[in-house]
């Protein structure tokens, strides 16, 4: 889920002075983890809060503050710095989502199924979903298209399979930058998004991602569909909305959607540290004797 264009940069958390500076406690014991019909329950509800997570500790920090975290195949640009997101593995997807729900107690845990793992039937992507839920332990699987592959989808959910559905700009049939635009802003455009959310809702998705399109198609499709909408770049009428964690953090340079509010700017953070910690250990300033471990008191024989 990935546009590229600049956007300026949000102060983070404007007016808000009763946030936590620490992590709220992890409540793994008192609240169960989300399921996808509690996801889908929420159709019209309190809007849906959404991030990516690829890593342990990541899923960690943000399992307390959303419904519902998807491993996505975004990982490709913002973990391993390709310049789309089709490169990524099926084998990827599944050591990243197990590691996500390590860390997370609650959140309901979705995970993407790569490009070339599913399109070509649906066998091919029952077989793969199949997998990342046994070798995972997640909640569900996502996958992008529309009428295409709604007798995949149909075919997914009527084998146990919950499937999380995504129309609009769909970021694994884009090649290079030049592809990312957005969608519905004439007749035929919008008719055919329109068309592919519903086909992927009528095929049993539990719900649906709408990314990069005009607000008002988003808002119709909202309107029109009888599972939550999610979106990310759509409209904020959508039941839900969701971004790339990187982003919103701050801490993912190359480019920024402009659809991403900023909350923090965690990769001036980072380098500040970095540079510190660089400084201290090339001056030897550390390790200090408090990083150290002393010789026991009495020292052992032979010992000077």
């Amino acid at each position: 889920m990935r546009i590229r264009n600049r956007s300026a940069t949000v102060p983070a958390f404007p007016g808000r002075s009763d946030l936590p500076n620490k992590p709220e406690p992890k409540k793994s014991q008192a609240c169960p983890r989300i399921s996808v019909a509690d996801i889908r329950a929420r159709k019209g509800g309190v809007p849906l809060v959404c991030l990516t997570a690829y890593t342990t500790p990541m899923a960690q920090r943000l399992d307390p503050h959303v419904d519902l975290l998807l491993v996505g195949d975004s990982l490709a640009m913002v973990v391993y710095g390709m310049k789309t997101t089709v490169g990524v593995t099926l084998e990827t997807m599944i050591n990243h989502g197990a590691a996500v729900m390590r860390g997370a107690q609650r959140a309901c845990v979705i995970i993407d199924l790569p490009y070339g793992s599913y399109e070509a039937g649906a066998e091919l992507a029952y077989a793969s979903a199949s997998r990342v839920m046994k070798e995972t332990g997640a909640q569900g699987v996502k996958l992008e298209g529309g009428v295409e592959m709604a007798g995949t989808v149909r075919h997914m959910v009527g084998r146990g399979i919950p499937v999380l559905g995504h129309v609009g700009l769909l970021p694994q049939k884009v090649t290079d930058k030049s592809g990312y635009r957005i969608q519905g802003k004439d007749d035929a455009g919008w008719k055919r998004v329109l068309a592919d959310a519903k086909a992927i809702a009528g095929a049993g998705a539990f719900a649906i991602v709408i990314e990069g399109t005009v607000e008002p198609l988003a808002r119709q499709i909202t309107e029109t569909v009888v599972v939550p909408t999610i979106g990310i770049g759509a409209s904020p009428a959508c039941d839900g909305q969701i971004l790339v964690t990187d982003d919103v953090l701050g801490v993912f340079s190359d480019f920024t959607p402009s659809f991403v509010k900023r909350y923090a700017e965690l990769g001036p953070d980072i380098e500040r540290a970095a540079r510190a910690y660089a400084g201290d250990v090339r001056n030897r300033r550390f390790p200090g004797p408090e990083h150290c471990f002393p010789l026991p008191s009495p020292r052992p024989k032979g010992k000077a």
